[in-house]
């Protein structure tokens, strides 16, 4: 009895420890902004995700895949209440989020305490995610926002002809990284950026913000999204604002672009770079357009999808590839998931994405100009797309971390580096 006893405690550990690998289903934890600011990015995060399920019949490698959602504002302190509960709770094996740079940097700090389990990165850009102490189990299949600004200060200096600019954006890591991008470039080129402003994420009043804008300026790089972009433009506008504009990336996505009034006209003209374009002629891209649009009808989605739908669908996409290549398999704490995970090309509508030495995406990035559409919408339209694009340019990590991290005064505006 006692030896049938000890075989029976042996066979159950055994079945106890492969319990993930044994199950027919994949649990899967979702996570973006539905709340706050970021809003808009966050539910067209979710479209993008709930399309790339329902593409895969809500199955990987064969078994069900069960999703639980999980809620934001865009702070650090509730993404990781979200990603407590999804993993500590609900029992995700894979969570896929958050959205927001300062969220990524957080949950990529939480994920070292879940060795067993892992993380995707929703569509976060802050540098620092993947370039401080990376987490071997999180994960980024989009570029980080200095990635999405790549060459677009060689543009407006060389092709645009503006030599002093200067910047307005959010204060905390993802404007950051994005001013670290535009600086980079400009600078190098020969340009001067005379002044930096920052302001709290979700700032309503911009009156005195505007009032101290210099007016001895070629542009304005602005660096703002969501509902504090249309704060932004419609009270620019009310003041009489009229300087030319250089977009961060979310400034002039489709959750901008599509809102509400006249103010975004005020972005037709301004150049900016970012993971996609909108009339990019490139088969995969209208294959995802049209699937993007025929999912839901016109006055539940935006004219074409904006990069946080992309970034997710694409996402879904990559853990499904990796989970294909093991057969489903997450046993041994997911050690040959997330192995398969690092290996992934894919072949998203957005471009060609894999993985460096830290999981960081190396993708695409377009240089685009905001135009009316076809339709009467405004659109990114294509001016050039550069594939390939590493974390840092050609720029090492260690020289990354020697000019410091994204912050309201790194990098200086230097022409050598």
């Amino acid at each position: 009895m006692m030896r049938t006893s000890v075989s029976a405690a042996v066979l159950l550990a055994s079945l106890l420890a492969s319990g993930s690998a044994m199950a027919e289903t994949i649990k899967l934890g979702f996570l973006a902004t539905l709340e706050g600011p970021l809003t808009a990015l966050g539910e067209d995060g979710k479209r993008g995700f709930d399309i790339a399920l329902k593409q895969l019949g809500n199955k990987m490698a064969g078994k069900d895949v069960e999703v639980v959602y999980a809620s934001s504002d865009a702070t650090p302190d509730s993404a990781l209440r979200a990603a407590r509960k999804l993993v500590e709770q609900d029992g995700v094996d894979i969570l896929i989020g958050p959205l927001s740079g300062d969220e990524g940097i957080a949950l990529k700090e939480y994920s070292k305490s879940h060795p067993d389990k892992t993380f995707v990165n929703g569509v976060a850009s802050a540098m620092e995610a993947t370039v401080v102490d990376p987490s071997p189990n999180f994960f980024r299949f989009n570029e980080d926002a200095a990635q999405w600004m790549a060459g677009v200060g060689e543009y407006v200096y060389k092709e645009k002809g503006y030599r002093r600019i200067a910047t307005l954006a959010e204060d905390y890591s993802f404007p950051y990284t994005q001013v670290y991008g535009i600086v980079m470039g400009f600078c190098r080129s020969g340009g001067e950026v005379v002044d930096r402003q920052w302001v709290p994420l979700g700032t309503k009043d911009f009156s005195s913000v505007i009032a101290n804008l210099p007016d001895d300026v070629d542009a304005i790089f602005v660096g703002l999204g969501g509902a504090d972009a249309v704060n932004f433009l419609t009270q620019y506008q009310q003041a009489g604002g009229d300087a030319k504009l250089i977009g961060g990336t979310i400034l002039v996505d489709q959750t901008v672009l599509s809102s509400k009034g006249e103010a975004k006209q005020a972005l037709i003209g301004t150049p900016t770079g970012g993971p996609q374009a909108d009339d990019w002629n490139d088969p995969k891209w209208q294959e995802w357009v049209k699937l993007y649009q025929d999912s839901y009808p016109a006055e539940a989605r935006f004219p074409t999808p904006s990069l946080s739908a992309t970034a997710y669908y694409v996402n879904v996409m990559a853990v499904n590839q990796a989970l294909e290549a093991v057969g489903g398999d997450l046993s041994d704490g997911q050690a040959k998931f997330r192995e398969a995970l690092a290996k992934v090309e894919v072949a998203a509508p957005n471009g060609k994405i894999t993985l460096d030495e830290n999981r960081q995406a190396i993708g695409s990035t377009f240089i685009t100009e905001v135009v009316e559409g076809p339709e009467g919408n405004l659109i990114n339209k294509m001016v050039s797309v550069v594939h390939g694009v590493r974390q840092g340019g050609g720029m090492s990590i260690d020289k990354l971390k020697e000019i410091g991290m994204p912050s309201r005064d790194t990098p200086e505006c230097k022409t050598e580096y």
